[in-house]
């Protein structure tokens, strides 16, 4: 897979250098991680079985909760088996495998992400014509072309980086196969590499965040000229849980991958991409469960089914 290179496996260090934590830190990441797959699951299984849901909106939300489970699911389970084991060992195979799926569910999320907002655009901008704009056709096409980014952007990063000769040290000072930490094991000067990727990630992450930011900003155009506060309030209400995941899901990567050199120590490092790996996932089903009327009125018929069956 790479030239030139002495390493054979690698050591994830992950938390280690907190001693005596493991115990916590395994409970901690094992309750994130069912809730995550229980709420994410329960939010495709509502939108599955309630009509009023299938529209291109809850499409995507399904699309997107799926994203989570697999997004979460590419690190949360080795760092468990990390906690418990002593042999933090992975094979250079198994971590570029981890790296590939690692990029391609982050960056189809980006594009799917921008694919929302382009519904929410549709919806509130252009109203009459907005079935007509997100036909199904439509829908299958922006999440296909969101798996063909992802694809493509995982490929071409996890080949760059696993054909760089590794040397020295083969310990990750984080809790998975992530570019920066194993930039740092590559044999001789890495500047002008880590330009690249830095190139590289902004153009991935900016583009769909500007398709986003247009969209918005169309959005909010027309929402100020609504006349009433009711009607303005009902507007903005049926995109303001899509723009609170924005923000957290694209604050936290934009500071990650678009960031001068050593700008943040590895601990730091470790915190940020907790964050957008690891705790967005979890709060995703709970923002567009709380804040969002459908989804809540779903549940609410949906419980009262299961819990209280009509005779």
């Amino acid at each position: 897979m790479r030239k030139n290179s002495s390493v054979t496996e690698f050591v994830i260090l992950g938390f280690s250098n907190l001693p005596n934590t493991s115990s916590i830190y395994f409970v901690l990441f094992l309750c994130i991680y069912i809730i995550t797959l229980l709420g994410n699951i329960l939010i495709i299984i509502i939108i599955n079985v309630d009509p009023s849901l299938h529209t291109p909106m809850y499409f995507f939300l399904r699309n997107l909760s799926f994203l989570e489970i697999c997004y979460t699911s590419v690190t949360v389970p080795k760092v468990l088996s990390n906690l418990l084991s002593e042999n933090k060992a992975i094979s250079l195979a198994g971590c570029a495998v981890q790296m590939y799926f690692f990029l391609f569910f982050g960056v189809t999320e980006c594009c799917l992400l921008a694919s929302m907002a382009y519904d929410r655009y549709s919806a509130i901008c252009k109203p009459l014509q907005y079935m007509t704009i997100m036909n199904k056709r439509v829908c299958i096409q922006l999440t296909g072309g969101s798996c063909i980014c992802g694809t493509l952007v995982a490929v071409g990063h996890t080949t760059f980086i696993f054909t760089l000769p590794f040397c020295g040290s083969n310990v990750i000072n984080h809790f998975f196969c992530e570019i920066q930490p194993l930039l740092k094991l590559v044999c001789g000067d890495t500047y002008w590499i880590e330009i690249q990727i830095s190139v590289g990630a902004a153009f991935v992450l900016m583009m769909p965040f500007m398709l986003i930011l247009v969209s918005y900003i169309c959005i909010s155009s027309t929402i100020l000229k609504i006349r009433s506060a009711k009607g303005r309030h009902k507007a903005f209400s049926t995109c303001s849980s899509h723009l609170i995941v924005v923000t957290l899901f694209y604050g936290t990567a934009l500071i990650m991958y678009v960031r001068p050199k050593s700008s943040f120590s590895p601990d730091v490092n470790k915190l940020l991409s907790l964050f957008y790996s690891v705790v967005t996932p979890i709060l995703n089903p709970i923002i567009y469960s709380l804040r969002n009327k459908e989804v809540k009125d779903a549940l609410r018929k949906t419980g009262m089914k299961v819990f209280h069956p009509q005779k």
